[in-house]
Protein backbone atom coordinates (compact mmCIF):
# COMPACT_ATOMS: atom_id res chain seq x y z
CA UNK A 1 0.00 0.00 0.00
CA UNK A 2 1.36 3.43 -0.65
CA UNK A 3 1.71 5.55 2.00
CA UNK A 4 1.08 9.24 1.37
CA UNK A 5 2.79 9.89 4.77
CA UNK A 6 6.40 8.32 3.19
CA UNK A 7 5.98 10.82 0.07
CA UNK A 8 9.25 12.53 -0.38
CA UNK A 9 8.49 15.89 -0.10
CA UNK A 10 9.07 19.17 -2.38
CA UNK A 11 8.38 21.88 -0.20
CA UNK A 12 8.31 24.66 -3.55
CA UNK A 13 5.75 22.84 -5.19
CA UNK A 14 3.39 20.99 -2.21
CA UNK A 15 1.07 24.37 -1.24
CA UNK A 16 0.31 24.60 -5.14
CA UNK A 17 -0.73 21.45 -5.12
CA UNK A 18 -2.66 20.71 -2.53
CA UNK A 19 -4.24 24.04 -3.69
CA UNK A 20 -5.00 23.31 -7.24
CA UNK A 21 -7.10 19.90 -5.72
CA UNK A 22 -8.98 22.47 -3.35
CA UNK A 23 -10.22 24.23 -6.19
CA UNK A 24 -10.52 21.71 -8.12
CA UNK A 25 -13.02 20.24 -6.20
CA UNK A 26 -14.69 24.03 -5.80
CA UNK A 27 -14.77 24.72 -9.48
CA UNK A 28 -15.56 21.04 -11.10
CA UNK A 29 -17.73 19.06 -8.90
CA UNK A 30 -19.60 21.40 -6.25
CA UNK A 31 -20.47 24.80 -8.68
CA UNK A 32 -21.39 22.37 -11.54
CA UNK A 33 -22.90 20.18 -9.32
CA UNK A 34 -25.11 23.21 -7.91
CA UNK A 35 -25.92 24.82 -11.24
CA UNK A 36 -27.01 21.30 -12.97
CA UNK A 37 -29.32 20.42 -10.36
CA UNK A 38 -30.93 24.65 -10.75
CA UNK A 39 -30.88 24.18 -14.08
CA UNK A 40 -32.95 20.77 -13.51
CA UNK A 41 -35.25 22.11 -11.24
CA UNK A 42 -35.49 25.21 -13.41
CA UNK A 43 -35.86 23.53 -16.19
CA UNK A 44 -33.45 25.43 -18.10
CA UNK A 45 -32.83 23.16 -21.23
CA UNK A 46 -29.64 24.32 -22.73
CA UNK A 47 -28.00 24.73 -19.30
CA UNK A 48 -29.47 21.33 -18.75
CA UNK A 49 -27.76 20.02 -22.16
CA UNK A 50 -24.24 21.73 -20.92
CA UNK A 51 -24.02 20.60 -18.02
CA UNK A 52 -24.96 16.92 -19.17
CA UNK A 53 -22.04 17.37 -21.51
CA UNK A 54 -19.93 18.71 -19.10
CA UNK A 55 -20.12 15.85 -16.77
CA UNK A 56 -19.36 13.28 -19.17
CA UNK A 57 -16.12 14.97 -20.20
CA UNK A 58 -15.15 15.62 -16.87
CA UNK A 59 -15.51 12.76 -15.70
CA UNK A 60 -12.10 11.98 -17.30
CA UNK A 61 -10.80 14.10 -13.96
CA UNK A 62 -12.28 11.53 -11.89
CA UNK A 63 -10.34 8.55 -13.80
CA UNK A 64 -7.42 10.17 -13.15
CA UNK A 65 -7.67 10.48 -9.57
CA UNK A 66 -8.09 6.73 -9.33
CA UNK A 67 -5.12 6.29 -11.97
CA UNK A 68 -3.22 8.40 -9.67
CA UNK A 69 -3.73 6.26 -6.85
CA UNK A 70 -2.39 3.50 -8.21
CA UNK A 71 0.82 5.75 -9.53
CA UNK A 72 0.28 4.81 -12.62
CA UNK A 73 2.15 7.34 -15.48
CA UNK A 74 -0.20 8.15 -17.78
CA UNK A 75 -2.37 9.83 -15.00
CA UNK A 76 -0.76 12.71 -15.61
CA UNK A 77 -1.85 12.49 -19.38
CA UNK A 78 -5.20 12.19 -18.69
CA UNK A 79 -4.67 14.96 -16.04
CA UNK A 80 -3.73 17.44 -19.01
CA UNK A 81 -5.76 16.21 -21.28
CA UNK A 82 -8.65 16.57 -18.93
CA UNK A 83 -8.05 20.15 -18.36
CA UNK A 84 -7.57 20.77 -22.36
CA UNK A 85 -11.29 19.09 -22.53
CA UNK A 86 -13.15 21.10 -20.48
CA UNK A 87 -13.60 23.89 -21.59
CA UNK A 88 -13.55 22.99 -25.13
CA UNK A 89 -16.93 21.20 -23.99
CA UNK A 90 -18.01 24.14 -22.43
CA UNK A 91 -17.74 26.47 -25.57
CA UNK A 92 -18.02 24.52 -28.54
CA UNK A 93 -21.49 23.98 -29.26
CA UNK A 94 -23.00 26.90 -31.28
CA UNK A 95 -26.47 26.23 -30.85
CA UNK A 96 -25.68 25.66 -27.15
CA UNK A 97 -24.30 28.89 -26.87
CA UNK A 98 -26.81 31.16 -29.10
CA UNK A 99 -29.25 29.68 -26.33
CA UNK A 100 -27.57 31.01 -23.74
CA UNK A 101 -26.49 34.54 -24.78
CA UNK A 102 -30.61 35.03 -26.20
CA UNK A 103 -31.71 33.56 -22.86
CA UNK A 104 -33.50 36.87 -20.65
CA UNK A 105 -31.40 37.91 -17.70
CA UNK A 106 -31.90 35.28 -14.36
CA UNK A 107 -29.79 34.30 -11.61
CA UNK A 108 -28.72 30.97 -13.55
CA UNK A 109 -27.72 32.68 -16.60
CA UNK A 110 -25.07 34.87 -14.26
CA UNK A 111 -23.87 32.14 -12.19
CA UNK A 112 -23.43 29.58 -14.97
CA UNK A 113 -21.62 32.30 -17.19
CA UNK A 114 -19.35 32.88 -14.12
CA UNK A 115 -18.68 29.21 -13.74
CA UNK A 116 -18.29 28.80 -17.31
CA UNK A 117 -15.25 31.32 -17.82
CA UNK A 118 -13.80 30.60 -14.12
CA UNK A 119 -13.61 27.18 -14.62
CA UNK A 120 -12.32 27.48 -17.94
CA UNK A 121 -9.83 29.90 -16.77
CA UNK A 122 -8.53 27.70 -14.03
CA UNK A 123 -8.48 24.52 -16.52
CA UNK A 124 -6.16 26.31 -19.12
CA UNK A 125 -4.16 27.90 -16.44
CA UNK A 126 -3.85 24.09 -14.60
CA UNK A 127 -2.81 22.59 -18.19
CA UNK A 128 -0.57 25.26 -18.40
CA UNK A 129 1.19 24.73 -14.75
CA UNK A 130 1.25 20.78 -15.85
CA UNK A 131 3.23 20.81 -18.43
CA UNK A 132 6.26 21.45 -16.84
CA UNK A 133 5.69 17.54 -14.95
CA UNK A 134 4.38 15.98 -18.41
CA UNK A 135 7.60 14.38 -18.13
CA UNK A 136 5.91 12.46 -15.04
CA UNK A 137 3.85 10.45 -18.03
CA UNK A 138 6.78 8.98 -19.78
CA UNK A 139 7.98 6.88 -16.80
CA UNK A 140 7.94 3.35 -17.51
CA UNK A 141 6.30 2.06 -14.83
CA UNK A 142 5.14 3.06 -11.24
CA UNK A 143 8.49 2.64 -9.47
CA UNK A 144 10.23 5.36 -11.79
CA UNK A 145 7.20 7.70 -10.96
CA UNK A 146 7.39 7.55 -6.96
CA UNK A 147 11.06 8.41 -6.90
CA UNK A 148 10.88 11.47 -8.49
CA UNK A 149 9.96 13.79 -5.90
CA UNK A 150 8.31 16.66 -8.10
CA UNK A 151 5.93 14.08 -9.75
CA UNK A 152 5.05 12.23 -6.50
CA UNK A 153 4.11 14.87 -5.14
CA UNK A 154 0.60 15.23 -7.21
CA UNK A 155 -0.13 11.37 -5.83
CA UNK A 156 -0.42 12.98 -2.05
CA UNK A 157 -4.29 14.41 -2.53
CA UNK A 158 -5.27 11.24 -4.47
CA UNK A 159 -3.91 8.97 -1.98
CA UNK A 160 -5.49 10.93 1.14
CA UNK A 161 -9.09 10.39 -1.12
CA UNK A 162 -8.22 6.83 -1.40
CA UNK A 163 -7.68 6.37 2.58
CA UNK A 164 -10.84 8.32 2.91
CA UNK A 165 -13.12 6.82 0.49
CA UNK A 166 -11.66 3.37 -0.63
CA UNK A 167 -9.60 2.23 3.13
CA UNK A 168 -10.39 -1.24 2.32
CA UNK A 169 -9.98 -1.64 -1.21
CA UNK A 170 -6.31 -2.03 -2.79
CA UNK A 171 -4.71 0.55 -5.07
CA UNK A 172 -3.74 -2.07 -7.51
CA UNK A 173 -7.77 -2.58 -7.93
CA UNK A 174 -8.31 0.92 -8.49
CA UNK A 175 -6.23 1.62 -10.81
CA UNK A 176 -7.74 -1.43 -12.78
CA UNK A 177 -10.84 0.23 -12.58
CA UNK A 178 -9.08 3.47 -13.79
CA UNK A 179 -7.53 1.63 -16.84
CA UNK A 180 -11.09 0.47 -17.40
CA UNK A 181 -12.92 3.26 -17.24
CA UNK A 182 -10.32 5.54 -19.61
CA UNK A 183 -10.71 2.41 -22.22
CA UNK A 184 -14.26 3.40 -22.06
CA UNK A 185 -13.76 7.10 -22.00
CA UNK A 186 -11.40 6.80 -25.49
CA UNK A 187 -13.84 4.79 -27.29
CA UNK A 188 -16.37 7.11 -27.04
CA UNK A 189 -14.28 9.87 -27.58
CA UNK A 190 -13.36 8.47 -30.26
CA UNK A 191 -16.83 7.43 -31.73
CA UNK A 192 -17.69 11.21 -31.40
CA UNK A 193 -14.21 12.83 -32.67
CA UNK A 194 -14.54 9.80 -36.03
CA UNK A 195 -17.99 9.44 -37.01
CA UNK A 196 -20.71 12.22 -35.47
CA UNK A 197 -18.49 15.22 -35.40
CA UNK A 198 -18.93 15.22 -38.60
CA UNK A 199 -21.91 14.86 -39.38
CA UNK A 200 -23.61 16.87 -36.60
CA UNK A 201 -20.93 19.89 -36.53
CA UNK A 202 -21.04 21.81 -33.63
CA UNK A 203 -24.94 21.60 -32.73
CA UNK A 204 -25.47 20.22 -29.81
CA UNK A 205 -28.82 18.87 -31.06
CA UNK A 206 -26.92 17.33 -34.22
Amino acid sequence: MFNPLLAVQSPWIQPFVWMDYRLAVIFTVILPLVISIWAFVGKVEAIQRLMVIYWRVASLLMITVYLMIAALPISFLSSIMARILIPISLWFWADLNEEVSEMPASAIKLVFTAWRWAVTVYNSLGAIALVPFLHCAFFKGQKELLADPNCRIWLDPPWLYKATFHPNLTEQFLGFLALVGLAFYILCLGYFVFFKLGKQGRSAMG
